[in-house]
């Protein structure tokens, strides 16, 4: 039996899995680390806890399974997206804070942006939109707000890197400077027909070239860990942003596939194969994980608050104790008694893209409770995702290409049937769980297996693909959209200025 190691490094945790030649899971191991809120629509890492936090369990995780490093295969990483770190190359010590991708500091940069016309050549370039989320306005802050940094990046002191950068540097000891063609695909500064850094781009936000890491397919060789951190020096294999990775963790690896992603923020993509779509509803088109040098592309939808808006029942509204409890709240009443629950806490992602939308709850009445709350708080999830398929398929169908016949589902929240049952009754296709809903690590480390050669190919790995519980849709279509018609009015109230 050949083991793979991976790497989920998460917007609110690290996470270490081991997976044995089948795909199955080892062991798993998972910290915690700070969540840092400078200031209302500031969001914050300490890249040293992200690192500590990310080592501590790939050892816990090792002694969990009884296996040594030397029993891995291989390493695969997958990472939160857009994350943006700069470090001095010397001492290897971050600048600044990792500015996370639910950030929105660089907003006023972007419109500045759009408001000189930028945005068709940002768009045809890297698939995206000017917005704060990515990490090129990001990296521009840092070297514009750090004293002294914009001097030290223009001697090549620097070097800037999304969080799998920053941890491939840590494990290799500053041998190895790369990112993966899916994650540089998130910066506004790749441009993703070429696979190159864009030089009309990095000029617009005043980038110098020395800060920026070498990009590779995300089946590569990224480097080796250094002996002394695990016992073993370790192959760096596989490396792709945690959507892509979760893409191909589904073995989504053909055009029409599409999967769901309800972590933080629910993430939405359809594989379009080597072609580049350009959206004409809202969504994104970014690189699809790569196991060849060969690009690959997809159609994404990102929502900002998935699961999150339980984690604000919890912390916030004191609604409930742990987020476990909202399936039982939210199944003690038979529906949302006409309530809705638009959680734009940090603005609205697609199909919208209003960045000054504020969360709103709407319909309350003298008879709505919080069960109601709770309940219009996890149809929200499934709203918003709803919205971003039914864009999904309208691009693929005026494409030339086909609807979405299944979503394939992961993340934390795909274990509620409630919101699987209510997703697809919105959706009105079957919403499919997999037997491994750990599919972000598990793309991660079959991309890392690829290139160490434990599989042959994609085709052994679609073979490995196995479905948990199938949600088929059960509610009559035109109430479904009647309900969709109702939660956009509710969107429309929350973005009205």
């Amino acid at each position: 039996m050949r083991y793979l190691l991976a790497l989920d490094q998460g917007t609110s945790s690290s996470r270490s899995i081991v997976f044995d030649q089948a795909g199955q899971v080892v062991a798993m191991a998972q910290r915690e680390f700070r969540q840092i809120y400078p200031q209302p629509g500031w969001v914050e890492h300490d890249p040293q806890e992200i690192w500590s936090s990310q080592l501590a369990t790939v050892h816990e995780v090792l002694a969990k399974a009884q296996l040594k490093a030397s029993d891995m295969a291989a390493i695969g990483i997958t990472n939160q997206r857009e994350t943006t770190v700069v470090w001095n190359r010397r001492t290897g010590e971050p600048i600044h804070n990792a500015i996370v991708w639910q950030d929105r500091r660089a907003e006023p940069t972007c419109a500045t942006l759009r408001s000189q016309g930028h945005e068709d050549t940002v768009l045809s370039k890297t698939g995206l939109r000017i917005d704060a989320y990515f990490s090129g306005t990001k990296l521009q802050w840092i070297l514009d707000q750090v004293p002294g940094a914009r001097a030290l990046a223009e001697q090549g002191a620097l070097a800037f890197g999304t969080v799998d950068s920053w941890l491939i540097w840590k494990l290799t000891d500053g041998r190895s400077h790369v990112t993966d063609v899916s994650n540089a695909a998130r910066t506004m500064l790749f441009n993703i027909h070429t696979n190159t850094w864009d030089s009309e781009l990095m000029g617009l936000l005043n980038i110098p070239d020395a800060l920026m890491p070498r990009v590779l397919p995300s089946s590569a060789h990224f480097g080796d860990t250094t002996a002394a951190l695990l016992g073993a020096s370790l192959p760096i294999g596989g490396v792709a942003g945690d959507q892509q990775s979760a893409l191909f963790g589904q073995a989504c690896f053909t055009p029409g596939m599409a999967k769901n992603t309800y972590g933080t923020g629910c993430f939405m993509l359809m594989h379009t194969g080597n072609t580049f779509q350009r959206s004409q509803n809202g969504l994104i088109t970014t690189s699809a994980a790569q196991a060849t040098s060969t690009p690959q592309y997809a159609l994404e939808g990102s929502v900002f608050i998935g699961g999150a808006v339980v984690q604000w029942l919890r912390d916030g509204l004191r609604a409930i104790s742990s987020s476990g409890e909202v399936e039982g709240l939210a199944h003690s009443v038979p529906d949302a008694g006409g309530v809705m629950f638009v959680p734009a806490f940090t603005g609205l992602g697609a199909p919208y893209w209003e960045a000054e939308a504020r969360g709103a709850i709407v319909g309350l009445t003298r008879g709505s409770t919080v069960a109601h709350i709770a309940r219009a708080a996890l149809e929200s999830i499934a709203f918003q995702s709803a919205a971003l398929l039914h864009s999904m398929n309208r691009d693929a169908v005026s494409g030339g290409g086909v609807a979405v016949t299944e979503l394939r589902v992961d993340g934390g929240a795909c274990v509620n049937d409630l919101l699987m049952q209510i997703q697809a009754d919105l959706l009105g296709i079957p919403v499919v769980r997999p037997a491994v809903t750990e599919t972000t690590a598990l793309g991660a480390a079959y991309l890392a297996g690829l290139h160490a050669g434990v599989y042959s190919g994609l085709d052994e790995l679609s073979q490995q693909w196995r479905a948990d519980r199938t949600f088929y849709p059960t509610l009559p279509r035109d109430q479904a959209q009647e309900r969709m018609d109702r939660w956009e009015r509710a969107v429309r109230q929350a973005t009205a200025r």
